[in-house]
C-alpha cells in the first residue's frame, strides 16, 4: 500500500480499471453476497484513543475489519517498522496473517484503521482468489473492493492537504474513492458523508458523486440529457441504415448498436458496469442480471 507524497494526483485516471473492479467484485461474490455488506464499518469500531496501547489497539481495529468481512479463522498480527510504503501484508494460507504498518502511524493513530482496511482486504481477496494482473491494477482492485464493501470511507478520510503537508493512502485518487463510495451509497442507500473528518475528503466525495451521477445519465437510459439523446438518435438512425450484421462501433457514451434486425443496443450498467444488451423498442425497464438494478431505458 502506498502513501501520497507532496503532490497528489487528482481526477479519474483509473476509472476504467475501477469499473472493471466493481464488475469483478459482483461476479466473484454474487449479488446476494454483496448485498450483505449494506452497513459500513462504523467510526466507533475503528476509533483509536491516545491512551490505548498501540499494539493492542491495532489488533482490536484489525479484528473489527476481519469481522466486517466475515473472514473465517483469520488472525491478524500487526507490527510497526520503518518502511517506504504505508503498510504491507504477508499473504499465506493462514490462519495467521502478518501486517506491517509504517512507523509513522504511531504518531497518526487515527489513520491506522485506513491502512489496515486496505491490507485486510488483500487477505479477503486472496482467499477469494480474486486478482487482477499487474501490481497497479491489483492495488486498484483492492482499493475499489475496500470502498464498495464498506471500509473504504476510512481510506478517503485519510486524505488531507494542509499547506506543505499532504497525505493520501491507496492507489485511487481522492475523487475515484469518492466515485466508488457514491456508487455504494446509491446501491445500499447509506451515505458516508457524516463520517468524514477531513474537509478535503468531503470535497473529493462530492466530486466523485457528481461523476457517478453522469453514469446514470448516459443513453439509452431514460435520464440522459437532451444533447445526449439527440446524439443517440442520430447513431440509431445510422445503425438502422447500415444494415450490416454484428456490433457497430462503441459511442463515447459507451453504447453500441448490433444489427441488422432486430436492432439491439448494448451499454454498461451504471451500477455494476457489466454490459447489458436490450432490444431497440422505445421506453421500457430492464433489470441488470448481475447486480439486479432496475433501469429505466429509452432505446
Amino acid at each position: 500500500m502506498t502513501a501520497g507524497g507532496s503532490e497528489i494526483r487528482h481526477g479519474f485516471p483509473h476509472l476504467g480499471t475501477v469499473r472493471a473492479a466493481v464488475t469483478a467484485v459482483f461476479r466473484r461474490l454474487s449479488y446476494d453476497t454483496v448485498s450483505t455488506f449494506g452497513t459500513s464499518v462504523l467510526p466507533v469500531d475503528v476509533a483509536f484513543d491516545d491512551t490505548e496501547d498501540i499494539h493492542l489497539g491495532a489488533q482490536r481495529v484489525a479484528g473489527a475489519l476481519v469481522r466486517h468481512l466475515r473472514l473465517p479463522d483469520a488472525r491478524i498480527v500487526v507490527s510497526f517498522r520503518e518502511m517506504e510504503h504505508a503498510a504491507n501484508v504477508e499473504l499465506t494460507a493462514g490462519p495467521e496473517y502478518f501486517i506491517e504498518l509504517n512507523e509513522r502511524f504511531r504518531r497518526h493513530r487515527k489513520d491506522i484503521g485506513a491502512a489496515l482496511a486496505h491490507e485486510v482486504m488483500h487477505v479477503y481477496l486472496h482467499r477469494l482468489d480474486l486478482v487482477f494482473p499487474g501490481t497497479r491494477d491489483n492495488e486498484i482492485l483492492t482499493d475499489t473492493a475496500t470502498a464498495y464493501l464498506g471500509a473504504g470511507w476510512l481510506l478517503l478520510d485519510a486524505y488531507r492537504e494542509h499547506g506543505p503537508f499532504s497525505q493520501k493512502l491507496g492507489y485511487l485518487t481522492p475523487e475515484e474513492f469518492g466515485y466508488v463510495l457514491a456508487q455504494r451509497a446509491e446501491f445500499f442507500g447509506e451515505d458516508p458523508a457524516p463520517w468524514f473528518t477531513s474537509p478535503q475528503a468531503y470535497d473529493a466525495y462530492t466530486a466523485g458523486a457528481a461523476r457517478a451521477r453522469q453514469d446514470a445519465r448516459r443513453p439509452p437510459l431514460a435520464a440522459a440529457g437532451r444533447l445526449a439523446r439527440l446524439r443517440y438518435a442520430k447513431d440509431r438512425r445510422r445503425a438502422r441504415s447500415a444494415g450490416h450484421p454484428g456490433p457497430g462501433p462503441e459511442a463515447p457514451d459507451g453504447y453500441a448498436f448490433e444489427g441488422p434486425a432486430p436492432l439491439r443496443v448494448s451499454f454498461p450498467c451504471p451500477a455494476c458496469h457489466q454490459r447489458i444488451r436490450v432490444p431497440v423498442r422505445g421506453r421500457f425497464q430492464a433489470r441488470c442480471g448481475l447486480c439486479k438494478t432496475l433501469l429505466d431505458c429509452d432505446t
